[in-house]
């Protein structure tokens, strides 16, 4: 997660201890044996360099993706690994357009990678979007604020018992991802676009039940 080298000394480190368990030591040992390949040290080391670089990688489907990334940080997504990136390309990204140069880019479909470092000026964060939500019933008293987005959480006087939670948004598909676990508990308010768009993906479903 960002964190490999460190990761490998503490292999090391623990590798050295005798009261380490067996399947424990044979799972660091497949680690160090094979970290991960030299381009995803290389990517890791130009985020903390605060680096702007070129990434070229072909995907399991051998299409080709360029990208020229101006900020970059390593994340999980549902027991994933991917790297969420802020690139100057947009052309295929179905992503609503103040969101369109955000890219999450899965590992594991990386076969062969190219990477060189590029002139510009590292940017400080992904492009973000506020979406309001309202949230009701058990999920309303059950919600746990998740801090590092949400701006806003509170209590609403009309109607009651119900929250408002007002969040930054990077990426609108892993945001719905998330909205439709919740079910006809949570509602997005706004902005239209996103309101809109989620409705519209409501429909489509509705349509394989109704057909």
């Amino acid at each position: 997660m960002g964190q490999l080298e460190d990761a490998l000394i503490l292999a090391h480190l623990l590798l050295e201890r005798s009261e380490i368990p067996l399947p424990l030591r044979q799972e660091i040992e497949q680690f160090v044996a094979n970290p991960a390949a030299p381009w995803r040290i290389q990517v890791e080391r130009y985020i903390r360099q605060q680096q702007p670089f070129q990434l070229a990688y072909q995907d399991a489907a051998e299409r080709v993706w360029n990208f020229t990334i101006f900020y970059a940080e390593p994340t999980q997504h549902e027991e994933r690994q991917y790297l969420d990136c802020w690139c100057e390309e947009t052309e295929g990204n179905r992503d609503i357009a103040e969101l369109c140069h955000n890219w999450c880019l899965r590992f594991d479909r990386m076969a062969e990678v190219a990477i060189s470092p590029i002139k510009g000026r590292w940017r400080s964060h992904l492009d973000s979007m506020a979406v309001e939500l309202h949230l009701h019933r058990g999920l309303a008293f059950a919600y746990r604020s998740k801090t590092e987005a949400d701006v806003i959480n509170e209590w609403l006087s009309e109607p009651p018992q119900v929250r408002r939670v007002v969040r930054r948004v990077t990426n609108i598909f892993w945001f719905f991802r998330e909205v439709r676990r919740y079910g006809a508990d949570c509602v997005i308010v706004s902005p239209d676009e996103v309101r809109d768009r989620f409705r519209q993906e409501l429909l489509a479903m509705m349509a394989h039940y109704n057909a």
